[in-house]
């Protein structure tokens, strides 16, 4: 069925059926104008006509269309893909890096896009995060601290931005996580007092002494029976009457 905008070429020129070269599986059901078209502009119908024709994929490659490269990229074969990674459009490069084997994402690390390096970050393996973790775009760093090897996290635990920190107190030793005490956002806090409640039983934020009341044992559940505020004296109070929270505290 036809949908989306009206079907004009990557320039804006009105499509024509018979002066393409691939007209003969117009035919064959296997692309239609306003459908699955190689030549149109609007990227659903590229995609649909790569799914549709995948053998096809390799020839466009050079495509002039950054989303012909792309769509055509997500289909082709792998060896015909390593040339793209130094494609001018920063859509081709990172579709052609998830690709191809990890060890050529290497090569993408200071790529001056953001989402190329942000597609590196979740393609190299663990342990080859290291030069990223002082990335100057914090999605990026935010990657690095979901996936990389426990020991680098004490590099990104004073990190300016409070989503990658707390990715951090996610992960982290727990034995390490007496130092979000002070941080500057309670909800990184909170994080961390989900993990390892006892440091910050005392703390000035609702929000993390309720997670403390959530996740504390009963020597910490006790003190909070004092707290100032109902809700975490009654989760407290609750916890401390379910038999299956009587377990050692933390």
């Amino acid at each position: 069925m036809p949908e989306g905008p009206a079907p004009v070429d990557w320039q804006g020129q009105p499509l024509d059926c018979g002066a393409c070269d691939h007209r003969a599986l117009l035919g064959q059901g296997q692309c239609g104008p306003a459908w699955a078209c190689l030549q149109d502009r609007y990227a659903p119908r590229i995609r649909r006509f790569f799914v549709l024709n995948p053998e096809l994929a390799d020839d466009c490659l050079s495509s002039p269309y950054f989303e012909t490269r792309m769509n055509a990229a997500q289909v082709a074969t792998l060896f015909r893909l390593p040339p793209l990674l130094q494609d001018p459009d920063p859509a081709v490069r990172s579709m052609a890096l998830l690709r191809l084997p990890a060890a050529q994402s290497r090569g993408l690390m200071r790529d001056p896009d953001r989402g190329v390096r942000i597609a590196v970050a979740h393609r190299l393996p663990p342990g080859d995060l290291s030069p990223l973790v002082q990335d100057a775009d914090s999605a990026v760093r935010a990657v690095v601290a979901r996936r990389a090897e426990p020991g680098l996290l004490p590099l990104l635990q004073s990190d300016p931005d409070p989503e990658v920190r707390g990715a951090v107190a996610d992960r982290i030793a727990e034995a390490s996580l007496d130092r979000f005490v002070l941080d500057p956002d309670p909800q990184v806090r909170r994080r961390a007092a989900r993990r390892r409640p006892g440091p910050f039983v005392a703390d000035p934020d609702i929000r993390v002494r309720h997670a403390v009341a959530e996740a504390a044992g009963p020597d910490i559940l006790r003190r909070l029976l004092d707290d100032a505020e109902d809700i975490i004296r009654q989760t407290a109070a609750e916890r401390l009457a379910a038999p299956e929270d009587r377990d050692a505290s933390r």
